[in-house]
């Protein structure tokens, strides 16, 4: 991470990081740790980490320096609290964390706060961690709930989950179906195995699914046994939120719509033994790769079909299975999605570099590998990328989502520069593209395929230095190459003639005609057909897409609802209760009782109660704040922010994403309404399918 020297470097690292800005002056003006940067570093240190500058003031994206006059004493301040376990449970920082830079002639103190590792956290304050343990989510410093913290302590102390006794099951509670089909496996892999010359009860104590506690005298079925190998019934009472589900769609859209699934529904075992078996068939058949040949001999086990295997049994036993999101495996014609609840327990750079393991669920992991499943030592991911660059498609995405936890992998089957793009892209900028980087065709194609493109989408397909992804992109924007609109991480660009839809063009009519009901047009319908949210799909490289700044206003009306209607959105927009015909008006007031009658909700349920209300539908921030009694900005900070980064929420203008004519739609379809691309990524949505 490099440090800055300039106003222009501030920007760049805001762009890159979390990033804080304390003006920390004290009560003497000479400097002091602030007491809200204790939160920051908890809730940084508990996150992916960050930096915090202390000295410098930050409103709305603008940075002034007010500077340190005695950084020695901030710094010995700070130390001396890292290290007082009263104050704060963990000192994640040393000496070069903590540098004292020159801007404007003034001395500002950077202190950079590393990710701390499954062992350090909940990384809390005050000796209180079920109180004082912050997360960061959406650039906010987030107290965590209780069951967060304790999923956080579990972690820590539990270095397999799925060794954990079961009382109260048994043998019984076995599909031997399963069992004897991972026995004729074992037999295939490995011929001469002592494990096949036992009896499946000693085979399952071999396996560690049944297992004794030497401390305490307990034995019984292990978590892994009854994971790996029990029926759907026992399965669902000892762990609740379990859930498997494969998804076939036929096209490459979000939409909930599938040509086969897979799901336990009574009719098979609903263990993880037979999910793998039955997905990966489903997963490899009709797989376009040509097959390659050996001594003569037709090679059936291709890298991609090895990326494919790890992936499946990674998702598998990388697991989170007390969380509440369900496993979820999607096939679709362009891609492969993969999400298990819980977090990597390794950082995300360590994980797809390889050479370190840390397998949430060992016993799991150990009894894939017995039949060949699986890599060993940290090698799995490494072998999922190098199996995608062996065919030249985008490199695979590795992603984690805070609310709820869970971890996604993307393999998306494209060329990363595909011919007509290219093309296109010469067409429309002539002799300057030939002298464009590698890196900025990169991001100029993924400009042109996906609409809009930020840092964070393009440190997902490039492995370029972030510092150089800031660069480059700025120097685009300064050759006229890419235009931006936002500010900060919200900060997106696109080509030329390209903007995201503005407010202004979608509501203008509404002030030129002096009234809320529209000036001219009528019966506009939405725009048929929406853009996917994983991107990459519906664009004509030769048109650079569709041009709204040229596209004027448009017709536009309301449809039989009073919903506003344009054809730049994809579906209609509650811009005003007043306009709404009473029965929707009263459908949306029933959806939204429950935060009406409570000034106090618990967080799952007013997030289920926004999803509702926005289902099918844009409503305007002012309408949802009325609808459910709430304060606009905390609604939108406090919410609506989170729900748009994890995919839950849809912007219809994310260029400007805190305009106050900002309108939110559910990501899921509704009943009416279908899916539109979220510009900050055009990815696997990770609230797809079904959840526990």
């Amino acid at each position: 991470m490099f440090s800055p020297t300039s106003f222009e470097d501030l920007a760049l690292l805001r762009e890159t990081v979390e990033l804080e800005c304390k003006l920390a002056q004290g009560q003497n003006g000479q400097g002091e740790v602030p007491k809200d940067f204790w939160p920051t570093y908890s809730a940084m240190a508990n996150a992916h980490g960050g930096v915090v500058l202390l000295g410098v003031r930050e409103k709305d994206g603008v940075f002034s320096i007010a500077g340190i006059p005695n950084p020695a004493k901030v710094r010995a301040d700070l130390f001396n609290n890292l290290n007082n376990p009263g104050k704060v449970s963990v000192n994640l920082l040393a000496d070069a964390d903590v540098q004292e830079l020159v801007l404007q002639g003034k001395t500002v103190v950077l202190v950079r706060i590393p990710q701390a590792t499954r062992k350090q956290r909940p990384v809390f304050l005050h000796n209180q961690p079920l109180e004082h343990t912050y997360k960061r989510l959406n650039d906010g410093d987030r107290l965590c709930d209780e069951e967060t913290v304790k999923r956080m302590l579990a972690e820590q102390v539990e270095d397999e989950r799925d060794a954990r006794i079961l009382p109260h099951f048994g043998m019984d509670d076995v599909d031997m179906e399963s069992l004897r089909i991972y026995r004729q496996m074992l037999k295939d892999e490995k011929p001469g195995h002592p494990y096949l010359e036992q009896d499946d009860f000693a085979l399952m104590q071999s396996l560690r699914g049944w297992r004794l506690d030497r401390a305490t005298g307990v034995e019984g079925l292990t978590l892994a046994g009854l994971l790996m190998f029990g029926r759907w019934s026992a399965i669902q009472e000892a762990v609740p939120h379990y859930f498997v589900d494969y998804q076939e769609r036929p096209e490459a859209k979000t939409e909930l719509r599938w040509v086969d699934r897979l799901v336990p529904d009574g009719t098979w075992s609903g263990n993880l033994f037979d999910f793998y078996r039955r997905v990966y068939r489903k997963l490899v058949a009709d797989l376009k790769v040509p097959f390659g040949l050996k001594d003569g001999q037709r090679q059936d086990d291709t890298p991609v079909h090895v990326a494919l295997r790890e992936a499946l049994v990674n998702t598998l036993v990388h697991a989170d299975y007390t969380g509440r999101v369900s496993v979820l495996v999607v096939k679709r014609p362009d891609m492969f999605g993969f999400r298990n609840p819980g977090g990597l327990r390794l950082p995300l750079e360590q994980v797809i570099r390889g050479g370190e393991s840390d397998c949430r669920n060992r016993i799991l992991h150990q009894m894939f590998l017995l039949i060949g499943l699986g890599e060993r030592g940290g090698s799995g991911m490494p072998k999922i990328f190098s199996g995608w660059q062996s065919r030249h498609w985008r490199q695979p995405l590795l992603r984690e989502k805070d609310v709820p936890e869970q971890t996604l992998l993307e393999l998306h089957m494209l060329d990363l520069l595909p011919e007509p793009v290219l093309e296109a892209l010469r067409a429309r900028f002539g002799a300057a593209f030939d002298q464009v980087d590698a890196l900025g065709r990169v991001i100029l194609a993924t400009a042109m395929i996906e609409r809009v493109v930020n840092h964070a989408r393009m440190a997902e397909i490039c492995t370029d230095h972030p510092h150089d992804l800031s660069r480059a992109l700025a120097r685009l924007e300064r050759d006229g190459m890419l235009l931006s609109q936002g500010q900060s991480k919200g900060k997106v660009y696109h080509l030329p003639g390209a903007a995201p839809v503005s407010p202004e063009q979608v509501f203008a009519f509404l002030e030129s005609s002096g009234s809320s009901e529209p000036s001219f047009g009528s019966n506009a319908g939405s725009s048929g057909s929406s853009e996917d949210s994983f991107g990459s799909n519906g664009v004509n490289p030769a048109d650079g897409g569709n041009d709204s700044t040229d596209a004027g206003l448009g017709p536009a009306s309301r449809d039989e609802n009073g919903c506003l209607i344009s054809p730049l959105l994809d579906a209609p927009v509650v811009d005003a209760l007043s306009e709404l015909t009473p029965l929707l008006r009263s459908e949306l007031l029933q959806r939204a009782t429950l935060p009406r009658k409570k000034a106090r909700l618990d967080r799952d349920s007013m997030i289920s109660v926004i999803l509702a209300v926005c289902d099918g539908r844009y409503v305007r921030l002012s309408v949802l704040a009325e609808l459910l009694s709430r304060n606009v900005d905390g609604l939108r900070k406090g919410y609506l922010d989170t729900l748009v980064k994890d995919n839950r929420i849809l912007r219809a203008f994310p260029g400007t994403p805190t305009h106050e004519m900002q309108s939110y739609r559910t990501a899921e379809v509704g009943s009416k309404g279908s899916h539109r691309s979220s510009p900050s990524n055009g990815t696997f949505s990770p609230c797809e399918g079904s959840s526990a």
